[in-house]
């Protein structure tokens, strides 16, 4: 793990105004610990948390060869290519119940979906394929090969092996893989705590009554919602004014706290002087001169101004303070700083925002040299293609956009203007929002 005196320096080789969202990811990732601390906790409450270790499956998922679905059981030597086969049915099998007895040649089982399937049987025809008289069936011809609709013993996770990867985000799905394996708990990593405040003098707290250049703040709201998506414990320092002593005094109680710090405002190009002479008080451990905090001009829109640092051992990240820049840069930086931190896989796909291609519906202007984030809507063309829009007016101050948008239409650094018909990638909201 770099140093935060060791990203401060690799930064000072770049034009501010051209560090790309990519290279700010990139010593993102370096800059953030894995947890070290783990519990085991009863499935019912292990979603959205993080697997610690590897899960080995102790038996064979499924336990025996069983059938697919309800049908006929046989065996399939009998089978010809060109001509029908008749069997006499002599019993049923029943999930949950072994059958008792034998089968011979020239006959069949009556069998359930998920019923052991006996040897030598080996093939399941779908009782909607089959033609009934009276207690025989025929088969017609053609239809079936051996092994159709038969599910192997271990097919989906056999005994010995590794079903769940450590890092894996637990989704509703994981939870249902490792209940089929019989166990009841499983071994995580502990929930991540992160504070976050919102500062500024023009920041109104609901319930404050209005005043002239006030706002009422939503960043922290937001904020609160994108980490509790993320299945993290939230800790709420409010407001925080633009006074010295009350910002010190807000990190500090965030560092004891808190495993990370989520701020908004107070991290614009008039700001940040102030900010990092009080964040190299703080700081501990850096190199001097570098100070507690790495200002970055990234050359994205929105969300130009963010500050990454510490406070001592605990990562801080200093958000704009329009509400749609906060989002952006959460969803571009924070979100994956965040995942690694709770020591997910990077390539887990709860981790990754889901990317799709889309045609552009209109003309977009965008000069290259800056990552672009626009607030999008993708919808099925008529000829059954995607299709993308934007909300329209993309200010960063346009908070009602981001409830329209079902997406961010995300225009990479070196692209230039967006013709109508040209594919993009669109980061889509469902999953992470």
């Amino acid at each position: 793990m770099k140093s935060l005196a060791q990203i401060a320096q690799a930064l000072e080789g770049y034009d501010p105004d051209a560090l790309s969202a990519n290279t700010v990811n990139a010593f993102l990732a370096d800059m953030v610990p894995l947890p070290v601390q783990t519990q085991s906790l009863d499935l019912m409450h292990a979603l959205r948390r993080v697997l610690a270790d590897d899960v080995v499956s102790p038996i064979d998922v499924p336990a025996h060869d069983n059938s697919a679905m309800d049908g006929y059981a046989f065996d399939a030597s009998a089978l010809d290519a060109n001509q029908a086969l008749q069997l006499r049915v002599v019993g049923t099998a029943l999930a949950g119940k072994s059958y008792v007895g034998t089968v011979s040649a020239g006959q069949c089982l009556k069998i359930m979906t998920g019923a052991i399937v006996p040897a030598p049987l080996d093939t399941v025809a779908p009782q909607e394929l089959v033609q009934i008289h009276g207690q025989d069936i025929v088969i017609p011809p053609g239809l079936l090969r051996a092994g159709d609709n038969r599910r192997f013993r271990g097919e989906d996770v056999p005994r010995g092996s590794v079903a769940l990867t450590a890092g894996t985000v637990l989704s509703p799905a994981c939870i249902g893989l490792l209940a089929s394996l019989g166990l009841g708990t499983v071994q995580v990593y502990r929930k991540l705590r992160v504070a976050y405040f919102s500062t500024g003098d023009e920041i109104l707290s609901l319930g404050d009554a209005p005043r002239e250049g006030a706002v009422y703040d939503s960043n922290r709201f937001t904020i609160w919602g994108l980490l509790q998506s993320m299945g993290i414990e939230c800790v709420d320092l409010g407001v925080v004014r633009d006074d010295p002593v009350a910002l010190k005094s807000a990190f500090r109680q965030a560092a004891q706290e808190a495993d990370a710090i989520v701020t908004s405002g107070g991290v614009s190009v008039g700001e940040a002087d102030h900010t990092k002479a009080m964040m190299r008080e703080l700081a501990h451990g850096d190199a001097p001169g570098h100070g507690g905090v790495a200002f970055w001009r990234i050359a994205m829109r929105p969300g130009r101004p963010m500050a990454v640092g510490r406070i001592g051992q605990i990562p801080l990240f200093g958000l704009p303070g329009n509400p749609v820049a906060v989002m952006v840069t959460f969803l571009a930086f924070v979100r994956p700083a965040l995942w690694r931190m709770m020591g997910a896989r990077a390539d887990d796909p709860q981790v990754d925002s889901p990317m799709l291609q889309a045609r552009s519906s209109e003309a977009i202007r965008k000069k290259p040299g800056r990552t672009e984030y626009q607030r999008a809507i993708v919808s099925r063309a008529a000829d059954g293609t995607l299709a993308v829009r934007t909300t329209g007016q993309q200010g960063s101050g346009v908070l009602s956009s981001m409830v329209q948008a079902n997406g961010l239409m995300v225009l990479p650094h070196a692209q230039g203007h967006v013709a109508i018909g040209d594919t993009v990638e669109v980061m889509m909201f469902a999953g992470v929002l």
